[in-house]
């Protein structure tokens, strides 16, 4: 329009005179006869029937894994699982000195005295997974948000006269127009002291009654974890599997056991001390997020003490290797007082604390008591290593009767940890898909429906909020994250074009589309092979790595890491249903354009 526009009167003159002379000349013809006339196009849906089988994995590498279980899972479907974790114990640095002196130089030089390391408590640390939703992007988790205008960012939630994404950024709590409990508000608060404030979080990767408390067990494991296998001459990394038990044949010393309650506000640690004759406050704190710190018993102090501090200078402390061999690590264990708690563990920030104190000379006649720590790490993003164990009960005989069958599934058994996941054939027929490419059909988008059977679910209070498909012949996910469209780099903000959200009625799941449409577009368009698809429950669609897993019966092969990662489940209508079933059987829906 906007270029017709710009056409000046004369030129239209012309063509006119143009489509005159033409028409006087030539048989008379209706431009676009054959394209107004008729429909050009038409599009519709097709729908092909697909083949489904379940598989069982008996156990699954669970070393390194970025997400650690802990604790006991009550599946109402599968039945349970208990999650236990077995880690090295890294030091810090190698050979380290203790105190002000080396121990060489204590033994030799004579301006030196012993310093008598002693440690005064021993803590370990377990940090949770933790999620924080911001719905609103400001800066303020949603936890900490209350109210109908939680999507407003200039929010004040406890009407102390300062934005809930400024509280946050001052330290302030945006709950409490008090903060520091002088009875002034953090508004007009001049001498504002934020130092004790611990910020609380929300704690969504913890499964079962919160409440509770729970039993934890920290032993001392003697089992060597290798870093590499020395069945490839030490040039691979040494696998270990879901299903290896260390605990009670490899521990010993039971370095902690007690009671502990969940507390979702963050540690507030002590720092350095304010200096008394100063005008400043020197004070400091080092804050750190919530999880499962405790001290050990006096029998863990007391290993520490014997092979850590008093190892100073001896050669089982010379090199992180030879430290991995003296110490081997810890195996941790929670039974709940309940029936069920879980916890997802960050073990890349979890740590042990070590603080002692030793003596040091301040002049010819004195001497002066000094406190000081140091940690000690158990995995991080490059090196250690942990092994996530589950013990699962045996499935229900009309769950373990599908495995492996050779008969087209009625419904899909899907679990996370060292569960199941189903292969899916796209077509029964091969021919389905020289068909479709006779018809030349452009196909728009291409949907596998996986509807939720809500009566065997009815008892599972927290149904996976996604799925993930997979080529499960290259473990390569169905979706290009060149061409996905996201909304924010979350678990469930990304690849939303290939979607695999829970479609919920309700508080319960109805269905999960998947869509697969250029997985299709390559085999009809592009001659690709119809590879066999595979279908799981992920913690994060995100994490697409694959590692080794045993299938129930021997087979070996890799699947993706990510359904390892979570204790959810579901059970999915199949594709062989009964007739009264049939709008909830598992279908491929196509919508196509075809020219007439």
């Amino acid at each position: 329009m906007n270029f017709l526009k710009r056409i000046k009167l004369p030129v239209y003159a012309g063509f006119l005179l143009v489509a005159i002379l033409c028409s006087c000349t030539e048989e008379p013809t209706t431009i676009g006869a054959t394209v107004i006339g008729s429909k050009p196009f038409s599009t519709s849906i097709a729908t092909y029937n697909v083949k489904a089988f379940n598989k069982k994995i008996e156990a699954v590498q669970t070393n390194k894994l970025p997400i650690y279980q802990l604790g006991v899972f009550n599946d109402p479907v599968y039945g349970k699982t208990v999650a236990t974790i077995n880690s090295q114990v890294q030091l810090s640095t190698a050979n380290p000195s203790f105190g002000i002196y080396t121990q060489n130089t204590e033994d030799t030089n004579s301006d030196a005295i012993p310093e008598n390391e002693t440690i005064d408590s021993v803590v370990v640390y377990l940090p949770y997974q933790l999620n924080q939703l911001d719905s609103d992007a400001d800066g303020v988790p949603d936890s900490a948000e209350v109210g109908d205008d939680i999507l407003d960012a200039t929010n004040d939630s406890d009407n102390d006269g300062i934005s809930n994404v400024q509280e946050t950024s001052n330290g302030t709590n945006p709950q409490n127009p008090d903060t520091d409990g002088d009875g002034i508000p953090d508004g007009t608060d001049d001498s504002l002291d934020v130092l004790g404030f611990a910020e609380t979080f929300e704690l969504d990767s913890i499964y079962g009654n919160r409440s509770q408390s729970f039993k934890l067990k920290v032993e001392r494991s003697t089992y060597y974890l290798r870093d590499l296998d020395p069945n490839t001459d030490y040039q691979e990394a040494q696998e270990y599997y879901s299903n290896q038990e260390f605990s009670p044949t490899f521990t010993e010393e039971v370095l902690f056991e007690g009671d502990y309650l969940i507390d979702n506000k963050e540690y507030i640690l002590p720092g350095e001390e304010d200096d008394p004759d100063t005008e400043e406050n020197e004070a400091t704190v080092t804050k750190v997020a919530p999880g499962i710190r405790v001290k050990l018993d006096p029998i863990g102090v007391d290993y520490f003490q014997t092979n850590i501090l008093d190892k100073e200078g001896s050669t089982e402390l010379f090199s992180a290797a030879n430290f991995k061999d003296f110490f081997r690590g810890i195996n941790i264990s929670v039974t709940p007082s309940d029936s069920e708690l879980l916890f997802l563990l960050n073990l890349a920030n979890a740590r042990i604390e070590v603080y002692y104190h030793y003596d040091r000379i301040v002049d010819a006649d004195t001497t002066e008591e000094l406190t000081a720590s140091f940690n000690l790490s158990l995995v991080t993003s490059t090196s250690g290593n942990a092994v996530n164990t589950f013990i699962n009960d045996d499935y229900p005989s009309e769950i373990s009767n599908t495995m492996f069958s050779e008969e087209n599934a009625s419904r899909l058994y899907l679990k996370g940890g060292s569960g199941t996941y189903a292969e899916i054939q796209l077509f029964e027929d091969e021919s389905e898909i020289n068909e479709i490419k006779a018809k030349n059909w452009i196909i728009n988008e291409a949907n596998l429906v996986f509807y939720v059977d809500q009566d065997a679910v009815a008892s599972i209070e927290n149904e996976p909020p996604r799925l993930y498909m997979f080529n499960a012949e290259t473990n390569a996910p169905l979706f290009n994250v060149a061409t996905e469209y996201s909304t924010e780099d979350t678990p469930l903000e990304v690849y939303l074009n290939y979607d695999g959200l829970i479609e919920k009625s309700g508080e319960k799941g109805v269905k999960y589309t998947v869509n697969i449409t250029n997985h299709l577009n390559n085999i009809i368009v592009r001659d690709s092979v119809n590879a066999t698809l595979g279908i799981q429950v992920p913690a994060d669609v995100r994490i697409t790595a694959a590692r080794n897993v045993i299938l129930a019966n021997g087979t070996e092969m890799e699947l993706p890491v990510s359904s390892v990662l979570t204790p959810l489940s579901t059970v999915l209508y199949g594709s062989n249903v009964t007739a009264a079933e049939d709008d909830m059987k598992l279908k491929l829906q196509i919508f196509y354009t075809e020219t007439n």
